[in-house]
């Protein structure tokens, strides 16, 4: 098991890349975290084998975060991996039309509230002199999204505090990397448009026809916080299906 021993919190963990990442890292030996704003855990993982437990928490709330980690600590003593996946995308509207009040929510959630997860975290990995950080951007971190102005601002703005804090901690120990994933079939995009002619242009526009699958996104993620990884840091590793190869 590759992550025998190790503590996990994932933000967002309740449900589609979070809530498969965290699977996969109990199924790997892993002490899990689901940290996430809905009430209860999700069935699928309270019913999956491994250890996960669950923790109501906002990522724009400090004192969130915190009581989070706190949290984890008192009840595994330690904490080795950070999984940022807590995002939101937002309505579909044009620049010009964009609402404020949208605009400011997806900020406060995909860029305050991620950075604000790293800041708080970064202390007790550099106490320990090893951690590793790995946040969820997206493919439209890399190149603009029609109608998703914040979310794309949002994203760009994950793969730069990704850069920044990996070189600012290397010399603890510390790993931070992202994975941008293309469309995957998750709920955030399920609920992205009722449209089902544009549900289907998006699978068009990816070259591989179809919709990535959270379990994808999960093991690149695993991946990164694996010892196999243990030279990889500030990257943003693209998972599309090969759009942004157009």
């Amino acid at each position: 098991m590759k992550f025998k021993d190790k503590v996990v919190i994932i933000t967002g963990g309740n449900s589609g890349i979070g809530k498969a990442a965290a699977i996969l890292f109990a199924n790997e030996g892993a002490k899990v975290m689901v940290a996430d704003l809905s009430d209860v855990i999700d069935d699928e993982l309270a019913e999956s084998k491994g250890i996960i437990e669950f923790i109501k928490a906002n990522v724009t709330s400090l004192d969130d975060i915190e009581g989070m980690i706190k949290y984890t600590l008192a009840l595994w003593g330690k904490f080795d991996i950070l999984v940022n996946s807590a995002g939101v995308l937002g309505p579909r509207i044009r620049t010009d039309k964009y609402p404020e009040d949208a605009f400011d929510t997806i900020i406060d959630i995909n860029v305050k509230g991620l950075w604000q997860c790293m800041k708080t975290a970064l202390p007790y990995f550099v106490e320990q002199r090893s951690g590793n950080i790995v946040n969820i951007a997206s493919v439209a971190g890399h190149l603009g999204m029609v109608g998703h102005i914040a979310y794309a601002a949002s994203k760009h703005a994950v793969v730069g505090m990704t850069k920044t804090a990996a070189i600012e901690f290397a010399k603890y120990g510390i790993r931070i990397n992202a994975v941008c994933p293309g469309f995957t079939q998750t709920p955030m995009l399920e609920g992205a448009d009722t449209d089902a002619a544009y549900l289907d242009a998006l699978q068009y526009a990816t070259p591989m026809k179809r919709f990535g699958k959270p379990e994808e996104i999960a093991s690149a993620i695993l991946y990164l916080a694996a010892d196999e990884a243990s030279f990889i840091t500030g990257q943003s590793v693209i998972l599309d299906g090969g759009l942004i190869l157009q």
